[in-house]
């Protein structure tokens, strides 16, 4: 029995590749899982019409490749904010919503991560708070009559950009199929602008925290930041996440081109692993 598990981002890799490809690379790079990705372009957000050939293929193709699909990331809720005033994009917003978490039912995915936005392209007022609560509170009640987690994940604006806020919404809601999927890139800079303790902010989440997105960030940047260019400090997110019982954990980078991005897949899982492991090894002493 493992003791933790360890999912690759889909778009650490190249995109035409083919699915049974992506779960063979991620596979032999040593991961544990893949997690998929629902952007904000009509390609990936027509992935939840797949009919239930598609659907069975894909599930064939993970048996094939021996590895599995375990969450997922729509982040096209950032474009399809479940709070925007704009009801014409909400709307579309919950549908996405619905149809991943649909998609994760079929697929056997455990947690689907939304982005803790209210509203991105535009002005985060009371009126978006509310309609983001009451849209959350629907989306969470079809979770769990499917039994597939929500995870919030703690974003770069000020609506949700720690543990701590995610929190407030986790206990509005007070449910077990809602929970909070910490970035650890934007949860740094967040404290560096905040003033607060990285680890302090993962502990406030003990018992709520589903699983923890390995990114790098530096002041101000938090996409696209190489393993080691940045300033998070993945030995203290990583022991603070195993404290309150984290036991999932994903490297978030992206394939922007590199040849040599199977080593990028190796390195990242290698390096996450001996982390984690150090962790492992000292609390069985």
């Amino acid at each position: 029995m493992k003791a933790y598990t360890i999912g690759l981002y889909e778009k650490a890799m190249p995109d035409n590749l083919s699915w049974f490809q992506k779960l063979t690379e991620a596979k032999n790079a040593g991961y544990d899982y893949v997690e998929l990705s629902i952007d904000a372009t009509e390609e990936k957000i027509k992935r939840i019409e797949m009919n239930d050939e598609e659907r069975l293929n894909l599930i064939e193709d993970m048996h094939r490749a021996g590895i599995p699909i375990r969450s997922f990331c729509v982040s096209a809720l950032t474009k399809y904010a479940l709070g925007d005033e704009n009801s014409i994009l909400c709307e579309r917003g919950m549908r996405i919503l619905t149809g991943a978490l649909k998609l994760a039912e079929d697929l056997g995915a455990r947690i689907v991560m939304i982005p803790g936005y209210d509203v991105y392209y535009g002005v985060s007022t009371p009126k978006t708070q509310q309609r983001f609560i009451k849209n959350l509170k629907k989306a969470t009640e079809e979770a769990a009559a499917m039994g597939v987690q929500i995870g919030i994940e703690t974003m770069e604006n000020l609506f949700i950009n720690t543990v701590w806020k995610a929190m407030y919404y986790v206990n509005i809601i007070g449910s077990n199929y809602l929970g909070i999927y910490p970035d650890s890139g934007n949860i740094k800079n967040a404290c560096l602008l905040q003033g607060c303790d990285e680890r302090q902010d993962m502990m406030s989440g003990r018992g709520h925290v589903l699983a923890l997105h390995l990114k790098e960030s530096k002041p101000g940047i938090y996409r696209e930041v190489a393993y080691g260019e940045g300033n998070v400090d993945f030995e203290k997110f990583i022991s603070a996440a195993w404290d309150i019982g984290v036991r999932k954990y994903v490297t978030e980078f992206w394939y922007k081109g590199k040849q040599d991005w199977k080593n990028d897949l190796l390195s990242a899982c290698l390096k996450m692993r001996n982390t984690i492991n150090r962790k492992f090894d000292k609390e069985r002493g």
